[in-house]
């Protein structure tokens, strides 16, 4: 292979490596701009997390070991998101700084407390995997966008990939893409491979949303 020529893998992992750099640049964005951005991208995941979870599949991060977890075990999914996170908040503090760790940590919370109460104001009576995966991984693509384009995160993962660059010189994405392949081996164990399968579609669909728009120079609101 010649220095002009990469592999899928090194683009995904070029693309995560960008993200976790852009996601915590300096926001030029008001306060009311943040909170009503952050709120409607918390909404939008978490229904996309809400219709992966009604079709019993999974997302890569800590949302998809919640998801693991709660299946296999019948704990609440938002009870397990909201823990699963608290660890990661120290390593933010040191390598991402507050502003980034305190929207964060709200987006946590409000999408903890959504897929907690969907339920109960929406009942789907019938859901077919793929088509949850498609729509689900849409919404997570679309609320993901404007979290990141607002300086916040919603997956402790993300940030223990950052400090590992950061810190020990490891390339994010690959890392990224390493401790999402032992999630989806480990959720494959619950889920069948059929809902990995899915699972890996919806990935894709999201994925695709941000590598085509979240681009340094498209967006005027991120140096």
């Amino acid at each position: 292979m010649t220095d002009a020529q990469t592999s899928p893998d090194d683009e995904v992992a070029a693309e995560t490596d960008r993200q976790a750099m852009i996601m915590i640049r300096p926001s030029r964005h008001t306060l009311p701009e943040d909170i009503f951005a952050i709120s409607i991208g918390v909404a939008l995941v978490s229904f996309g997390v809400y219709l992966f979870q009604q079709a019993e599949l999974v997302v890569s991060g800590v949302a998809g070991i919640a998801l693991t977890i709660s299946y296999a075990t019948g704990l609440d999914f938002s009870v397990l998101f909201f823990a699963l996170n608290l660890p990661f908040y120290a390593l933010a503090v040191r390598g991402m700084g507050w502003r980034f760790v305190i929207k964060t940590f709200c987006a946590i919370a409000l999408m903890s407390v959504l897929v907690r109460f969907y339920p109960v104001l929406i009942s789907i009576e019938a859901l077919e995997p793929g088509l949850a995966a498609m729509l689900g991984g849409i919404m997570i693509g679309l609320g993901l966008l404007a979290l990141f384009r607002h300086g916040a995160g919603l997956g402790g993962i993300n940030i223990l990939v950052y400090w590992l660059q950061s810190k020990r010189g490891m390339r994010a994405g690959y890392v990224q893409l390493g401790i999402d392949a032992l999630i989806l081996t480990g959720a494959a164990l619950v889920i069948g491979w059929q809902g990995i399968v899915w699972s890996v579609a919806g990935a894709v669909m999201f994925n695709l949303i941000l590598g085509v728009n979240h681009k340094p120079g498209r967006y005027v609101g991120v140096n």
